[in-house]
């Protein structure tokens, strides 16, 4: 099987298992539930849950990149410890108190629920950083020097090419586990595909909640494949 067809086959699928979903929660629905599951509505919701999950994972990666790479850095290295303390502490706090301790200072809306998501997917992408860039060969590095390379051009043409498959497994966590924790989002206003599982609950409406819950399961999905098809299309040859 030729591979563009073989990248194809998971979207394809995805998209199949998306309408039918789709066509289930319009299928019998009553008065009540078609407003909220009109597919201008789930439109709606499925574009502010990936506008959550996309600067929230976004501005993780321009934080803990820089920092992993920092801490790594001779002279530096001793910031790796207390870097990675703080990243815990966001990660193991649970994301609903870090939303309200984000509501408290940035009130309700988009940018509290991304404050909370962006604090919740540091540790992932910090800590592959890291150990991606530890990982390195340090022979390789020196022969890098040996051959007349700055700090920077070593950094940039030899140990993150190196360290980008761990780096960017990092981030395929981060954001899978953002799509998933974003349901939460709708309690500070930020609404999502999370306002559909809370509707559901509220009314006692399965149809609308497990079609939120399955939306939100096939988007950490499609997630998953994008981040890996895309490390696998920026792999080196021979790794």
């Amino acid at each position: 099987m030729r591979p563009s067809w073989r990248l194809l086959i998971t979207p394809l699928a995805l998209a199949a298992v998306a309408v039918g979903v789709v066509v289930w929660a319009h299928r019998g629905a009553d008065a009540a539930e078609v407003g909220v599951l009109a597919t201008g509505q789930l439109a709606v919701r499925i574009r502010q849950h990936v506008a959550l999950c996309a600067v929230s994972t976004g501005l993780a990666v321009a934080t803990a990149v820089p920092a992993g790479v920092a801490a790594t850095r001779p002279g530096w290295r001793r910031l790796a410890p207390p870097l990675l303390f703080v990243a815990n502490v966001g990660q193991s706090v649970p994301t609903i108190a870090v939303l309200a301790l984000a509501f408290s200072v940035t009130g309700i809306g988009f940018r509290t629920a991304v404050i909370g998501l962006w604090a919740y997917s540091l540790l992932p992408v910090l800590r592959n950083t890291v150990a991606g860039l530890a990982g390195v060969d340090p022979a390789i590095v020196e022969a890098a020097r040996g051959m007349g390379m700055s700090p920077a051009q070593v950094l940039l043409r030899v140990e993150l090419p190196l360290a980008w498959p761990v780096l960017v497994a990092g981030i395929r966590t981060a954001a899978v586990v953002n799509v998933g924790t974003a349901a939460l989002a709708t309690f500070v206003g930020a609404g999502g595909l999370g306002a559909l599982i809370t509707v559901g609950l509220d009314n006692q409406r399965d149809r609308i909640l497990y079609t939120g819950a399955a939306l939100t399961a096939l988007l950490a999905l499609a997630v998953d494949w994008a981040i890996a098809t895309l490390a696998e299309l920026t792999r080196r040859p021979g790794r």
